[in-house]
């Protein structure tokens, strides 16, 4: 998953405030186990991706992430203990213990399960429409060499993860093939060799002493108030409706939860507050 460049008001905001929007919606899903807000969010998420361009890309996500959910699920049903609704008796499985799973620990495995796919598909969104490049550049005020630093790293890891398919290539053209531990010493020395190389340059060219940059003239922008509002207002949302139970929903003993106007309101108002900053089109580069 790489940043494309999309006319849309996602891109068209400033890198850190459109991290801060997917950081927002990211701890509205971590903060409730409602089966109903977390639908919203992910279809929140969903037109989100659509609205930025990205939905194709934002959709692989899910090749990974839906078996990593129903893992979550199947291995919280068979290890857990707690429920009342008993689904099968497997009988005594040695050092796992008595295993019969419950309902209610397959209920609580796939919202956890839920959870993880769509804070994916909201990294996966972050990651196609939030401009990495950008945001580095905003962190280097804060800290010059951890932005360096990770600039490096995002640069180096598709580098090397080339040259060390290149080399396996090269081994295995050779007659007697090659050991996996051959390979690595080749990858490893590889890397030593390269991480001299860029330090001697970073010297050369002065990062040593470099200094703290100027502030970025760049003015805001109707797009950078809009996600701003919109991130605000969506942590706002999660952590009162945390903090005052307005979503409350229990696994056990036994399946508990209202599905009321309380319940139905958030979920309007957590899609609503999430794809306001799309409303606006104008401003965008194209």
């Amino acid at each position: 998953m790489t940043y494309t460049r999309r006319a849309s008001p996602l891109h068209a905001a400033r890198a850190s405030i459109g991290a801060g929007y997917c950081a927002a919606l990211i701890l509205a899903v971590i903060l409730t186990k409602q089966p109903l807000i977390l639908g919203a969010l992910a279809l929140a998420t969903t037109l989100a991706a659509i609205g930025s361009g990205v939905g194709p890309r934002v959709a692989r996500s899910l090749l990974y992430s839906i078996p990593m959910a129903v893992l979550v699920a199947v291995v919280n049903a068979l290890v857990a203990r707690d429920g009342l609704t008993v689904l099968a008796r497997f009988g005594d499985w040695g050092p796992f213990g008595q295993v019969d799973p419950t309902l209610e620990a397959l209920c609580f495995g796939a919202v956890v399960g839920l959870q993880l796919v769509v804070v994916v598909a909201i990294c996966a969104l972050a990651s196609a429409a939030v401009d990495p490049d950008e945001v580095l550049r905003s962190l280097r005020r804060f800290s010059f060499r951890s932005a360096l630093t990770a600039t490096l790293a995002t640069r180096m890891v598709p580098l090397l993860a080339l040259d060390a398919r290149r080399i396996g290539e090269a081994q295995r053209s050779r007659v007697d093939g090659a050991s996996r531990a051959a390979i690595m010493r080749a990858i490893t020395a590889n890397a030593l060799d390269r991480s001299l190389d860029i330090a001697a340059t970073l010297e050369v060219r002065g990062y040593g002493a470099a200094r703290r940059p100027p502030r970025n003239g760049r003015p805001i922008s109707r797009h950078d108030l809009a996600f701003i509002a919109s991130a605000l207002a969506v942590a706002a949302l999660a952590l009162v409706a945390s903090a005052r139970s307005l979503a409350p929903f229990r696994f056990y003993p036994t399946i508990a939860g209202p599905f009321g106007v309380t319940q139905y309101a958030l979920a309007l108002a957590f899609i609503a507050l999430g794809l306001a900053p799309f409303a606006q089109r104008r401003g965008i580069m194209r």
